[in-house]
C-alpha cells in the first residue's frame, strides 16, 4: 500500500487538505471550509465481507482517478430595483480575473484589473466591480464553480465562493473513491445529495428560507445542481477589441429614464453599444480580420444628477408648490417634462450646459488616461432635449481661426486673464488700479468711458481698452455703432454724456431691441455668438466634434419658437462639419430640418435603409399597392380619354399615320380643288364621314388596346427613370457638408396598424435600434476610409 499519490494522480487530482483527509479516516467528521460548516455522510462499508482494511479501500493507486479540477469563471452582479441578476465576464476578462486571483493571494496591495473594455475597475481582493466614467453603486463580484437552479428560475444562479468550495471537496472524494449516494448537510438547513456525477440535487427544509430562495412555494421542491460553468447554458459574451477606433459622447434627454422599461442612460447607451458590436461582426466582417476595424466606444454624458441635485436645491423648491393629489402624476411631471422649463430658464439652462461641457471634457481626459494611444476622431450624439443642448452648444463654439485674442481655442472666455490683456495693449500700468476695484475681464467688458474716467484711467488707454472690447468681444458691424442681427433686429449704441453734457459717440455693451413688435428670423450670416439663448455664456468644448447625431430632436420646433425662420445654407457648425437629425416617423417630438434650409424644394428625408439589406416588407407591399392603382388609374382614364376623342373628332387621328409618300382622298381632294366639280366633293365628303363613322368604331378596341399597352409602357419607363433618380444629388447647404441632413428610420410591421398606440414607443425607440447603429458605424468607418459589406442573408 502507498500512502502518497503517483505522478499521474497528482496531474488529474488536486491535493486533498487536512480537513478532506480526515474524511477517509473519520467519515462524519465536521469539515468548515470558510465560514461554512457542514457534515460529510459517507456509505458505512463491512469490514467482513473484505480482507483488506478500511484505508487500503482509500488506497489512490488502486483507485481510479477521474477527477479534474473544474473551471471557475468570474460572474458580476447586476441589481436592479426588485431583483439581482448575475451575468459572466467574457472569458478574456474571466482569465485575466483568475490570473490576478492566484498571484494576489501573497501580495499585500490592492490588485485592480480593468474589464469590459476598461470601463469598470475590478478589485479582485475586495471582490468589487466600481465604475470608471460615472457614478455607480460597485456591484459584487464572485468567481463561480458551483451553480444551482430552482423550477421556476431562468437561468441557474452561482453559489457563494465558500459553498461551493465545500461542494468541490466532495465532489472530489466522491469522484476518487466512486462512491455516491453522499448527502451534505449544512448548518443553515440545506441538503445537497450526490447521486450521480450527472445528478446532483439539493433539499430546502420546510419553513426555511435562505438567501438564495426565490419564493416560499419552493421549500419543499429540491433544486438541480451543476459543476462549472461548461455544464450550465449561459451565453459568455466575447471580448471587445482593444482598439478604439471612435469615441462617441451620448446625451440623454428629459427624465432620468430613457426607454420605457425607465432604465437610465447607462443601461441604454450599454445596448446601444452592444448592437454596434455585433453589427461590426456581421457588416464589417472582412475589415474586422484584415485588422483595420477595432470598435466604437460610446460613453453616457448625464445632466439631469446635477440639475436635480443638493447643489441646485430646485426639487425641494418645487415640491414646496406641488399640490398633493394625484402625486405620482406630478412626479413625474416634475422629474421629467420640467425640464423642458428648466432649460428655457437662464439660471438652470446655465446650470445644464455647463454640465454637459464639463462632463464630457471630464470623460474625455479620463478616456486618455485609460486609452493613451487613442488617435481618432469624436462625434456627439443627443436624444431629444439633449440634442439641442448639443445644437446650442455647437452653435456657440469657437474655431481655432474665429478664436479671441489670449483665450486659447477650447477655453471659456472668462479664462483670458486680465494682466495678460493689458499687457498685450501696453497698459500693464494700470493693473493695480483695476485690481484695487475687483475688475475682472467679465466687469471691464461692462465698464463705459465715465466709469473708467471715475478710476483715473487717461484719455488714452480709456479709447484702447473700449476699443478692444468693442472689436473682440462684439460682432465685426459693432465697429460702426450698430450690428446687424436680422431684418427686425439691431443693436444701437449707448450715447454717454460727460461731465460738461457732451454726448461720447463710445459704443459701451449693446442694448438689442426690436425695430417692430413681429417675429423675426435670425440671420445666420450676422448672429455672431450662435441661436442659443443670448443670457447664457456658453462653455466651450476640448475638442472639435466629427459629427452631431440627433435622435428625436426638437431642434427644428425650438429654432421656429426663438423667431428663427430659415437657416443660411452656408452656414455650418464652427467646429463641427457633419450633422444628421434622424427620426422615427411616429415620434411625436422629432421635426425636420431641411426645410429650414431649402424651402422652395419640397424633399422627401432620406429613408434609413434596413440593416439586412432590404425595405420591411409591408413597406414594400405598400409601395407595390401605390403603383399598381396609380398604373390603374392612369391607364384607365387615358382609355377612356382617347376613346372620347376619337369619337368627338375625326378618325385621322386614330389610325394609324400616313406614310411619306402616301396619300389620302382628303389630301387629293384638296389638292385638286378645280377638277372636282362642287357635287362631287360633296358626295365623296358624305362617303368619306359614314366610312370614317364605322372606321370608328372598329377601330376603338385597337385603339383602346395600344394606347393602354403604349400608358403600361410609359409608367414602366417612368418607374425606372424614378427609381434611378430616387436619390438624386441635392446639395442642402453646408450643415452636412451638402449632404442630406433628415434620416427617417422605417416603422415596423405593427407600429403601422396604429400610430397614436406607438407614439411613446417610438420616441423612445433609438437606444435599441439596429438600423441607428449601423448608420452610425457607416458614417464614421467612410471617414476612416473601411468599406461597408452587406451580409448575404
Amino acid at each position: 500500500m502507498s500512502s502518497s499519490p503517483s505522478e499521474k494522480g497528482r496531474q488529474s487530482q488536486a491535493p486533498l487538505n487536512s480537513n478532506t483527509q480526515e474524511l477517509f479516516v473519520n467519515p462524519t467528521q465536521s469539515v468548515s471550509p470558510g465560514n461554512t460548516s457542514v457534515n460529510l455522510v459517507l456509505p458505512v462499508v463491512d469490514d467482513s465481507s473484505s480482507s483488506t482494511s478500511s484505508l487500503e479501500m482509500y488506497d489512490m493507486e488502486s483507485v481510479p482517478a477521474p477527477y479534474h479540477e473544474v473551471q471557475p469563471h468570474w460572474f458580476y452582479c447586476r441589481r436592479a430595483t426588485d431583483n439581482a441578476s448575475w451575468l459572466p465576464f467574457s472569458r478574456e476578462d474571466s482569465d485575466k480575473l483568475e490570473r490576478a486571483c492566484d498571484t494576489a493571494g501573497a501580495q499585500e496591495e490592492v490588485v485592480v484589473i480593468a474589464v469590459d473594455g476598461e470601463r469598470y475597475d475590478v478589485h479582485v481582493k475586495e471582490r468589487k466591480c466600481y465604475a470608471v466614467y460615472w457614478e455607480q453603486a460597485p456591484s459584487e463580484v464572485r468567481r463561480c464553480t458551483w451553480f444551482y437552479k430552482g423550477d421556476k428560475d431562468t437561468r441557474f444562479l452561482p453559489y457563494p465562493e465558500d459553498f461551493s468550495k465545500t461542494l468541490e471537496e466532495a465532489y472530489m472524494i466522491a469522484v476518487t473513491l466512486d462512491e455516491w449516494k453522499r448527502k451534505l448537510e449544512f448548518p443553515t438547513g440545506e441538503t445537497v445529495i450526490l447521486h450521480n456525477p450527472k445528478l446532483i440535487m439539493q433539499y430546502q427544509p420546510i419553513g426555511m428560507q435562505d438567501e438564495w430562495m426565490t419564493s416560499p412555494s419552493e421549500q419543499t421542491r429540491p433544486r438541480t445542481v451543476k459543476r462549472g460553468v461548461n455544464n450550465i447554458f449561459v451565453e459568455i459574451p466575447d471580448g471587445e477589441p482593444e482598439k478604439v477606433d471612435h469615441l462617441v459622447f451620448m446625451v440623454h434627454g428629459i427624465g432620468p429614464a430613457c426607454d420605457l422599461r425607465f432604465r437610465s442612460i447607462i443601461q441604454c447607451v450599454n445596448d446601444f453599444r452592444s448592437a454596434s458590436l455585433s453589427l461590426l461582426a456581421s457588416h464589417f466582417k472582412r475589415a474586422q480580420q484584415d485588422g483595420q476595424v477595432g470598435r466604437v466606444e460610446f460613453l453616457p454624458v448625464n445632466w439631469h444628477s446635477a440639475l436635480h441635485g443638493d447643489a441646485t436645491g430646485v426639487d425641494e423648491d418645487i415640491q414646496r408648490i406641488t399640490l398633493p393629489s394625484i402625486s405620482r402624476l406630478r412626479h413625474f411631471t416634475n422629474d421629467t417634462l420640467l425640464d423642458l422649463f428648466f432649460y428655457n430658464s437662464p439660471t438652470y439652462c446655465q446650470t445644464i450646459v455647463d454640465t454637459v461641457a464639463s462632463e464630457i471634457n471630464r470623460l474625455l481626459i479620463l478616456f486618455k488616461q485609460r486609452h493613451p494611444d487613442f488617435s481618432g476622431a469624436i462625434s456627439v450624439v443627443g436624444h431629444s432635449l439633449g440634442s439641442l443642448i448639443l445644437f446650442d452648444l455647437l452653435t456657440n463654439q469657437r474655431s481655432g481661426s474665429e478664436a479671441r485674442d489670449g483665450v486659447p481655442s477650447g477655453e471659456p472666455r472668462h479664462l483670458n486673464s486680465l494682466e495678460q490683456t493689458l499687457t498685450r495693449l501696453g497698459l500693464q500700468q494700470y493693473l493695480d488700479t483695476l485690481q484695487a476695484e475687483n475688475l475682472d475681464m467679465e466687469s471691464l467688458a461692462l465698464c463705459n468711458d465715465s466709469d473708467l474716467k471715475d478710476l483715473g484711467i487717461p484719455l488714452g488707454p480709456r479709447k484702447k481698452i473700449l476699443n478692444y472690447f468693442r472689436k473682440k468681444w462684439l460682432p465685426e458691424d459693432c465697429k460702426n455703432g450698430t450690428v446687424r442681427l436680422a431684418p427686425g433686429l439691431q443693436v444701437a449704441p449707448e450715447v454717454n454724456r460727460d461731465g460738461d453734457g457732451n454726448q461720447s459717440s463710445e459704443v459701451n455693451q449693446p442694448h438689442f431691441h426690436r425695430a417692430q413688435s413681429v417675429t423675426s428670423a435670425v440671420d445666420y450670416e450676422y448672429f455672431d455668438m450662435g441661436i442659443g439663448q443670448v443670457s447664457i455664456d456658453y462653455p466651450q468644448l476640448s475638442f472639435q466634434p466629427q459629427t452631431f447625431f440627433a435622435f428625436g430632436s426638437p431642434i427644428g420646433m425650438f429654432l421656429t419658437v426663438r423667431g428663427l425662420k430659415h437657416i443660411d445654407p452656408n452656414y455650418t457648425f464652427p467646429t463641427c462639419k457633419s450633422f444628421y437629425n434622424i427620426y422615427h416617423p411616429y415620434d411625436p417630438v422629432a421635426y425636420r430640418i431641411e426645410p429650414m434650409i431649402v424651402s422652395e424644394v419640397d424633399l422627401q428625408p432620406m429613408l434609413i435603409p434596413h440593416h439586412k439589406g432590404r425595405k420591411r416588407m409591408h413597406l414594400e407591399l405598400k409601395d407595390s399597392l401605390t403603383r399598381m392603382s396609380m398604373d390603374l388609374k392612369n391607364n384607365v382614364l387615358g382609355s377612356l380619354r382617347t376613346a372620347w376623342q376619337s369619337f368627338s373628332r375625326l378618325p385621322v387621328a386614330a389610325l394609324p399615320p400616313v406614310e411619306e409618300g402616301e396619300t389620302t382622298p382628303e389630301r387629293n381632294l384638296e389638292d385638286t380643288p378645280a377638277l372636282a366639280s362642287p357635287s362631287v366633293v360633296a358626295s365623296s365628303k358624305e362617303e368619306e364621314k359614314s366610312a370614317d363613322f364605322w372606321t370608328k368604331i372598329l377601330e376603338w378596341p385597337r385603339a383602346l388596346h395600344l394606347h393602354y399597352f403604349q400608358g403600361v409602357c410609359e409608367e414602366a419607363e417612368s418607374s425606372e427613370s424614378a427609381e434611378q433618380s430616387e436619390h438624386p444629388e441635392i446639395k442642402v447647404g453646408m450643415l452636412n457638408g451638402g449632404r442630406r441632413i433628415d434620416y427617417v428610420l422605417q416603422e415596423k410591421p405593427i407600429e403601422s396598424f396604429n400610430e397614436y398606440l406607438f407614439a411613446i414607443q417610438s420616441h423612445l425607440c433609438y437606444w435599441e435600434s439596429e438600423d441607428t447603429a449601423l448608420l452610425l458605424l457607416k458614417e464614421i468607418y467612410e471617414k476612416l476610409g473601411v468599406a461597408f459589406e452587406q451580409p448575404q442573408l
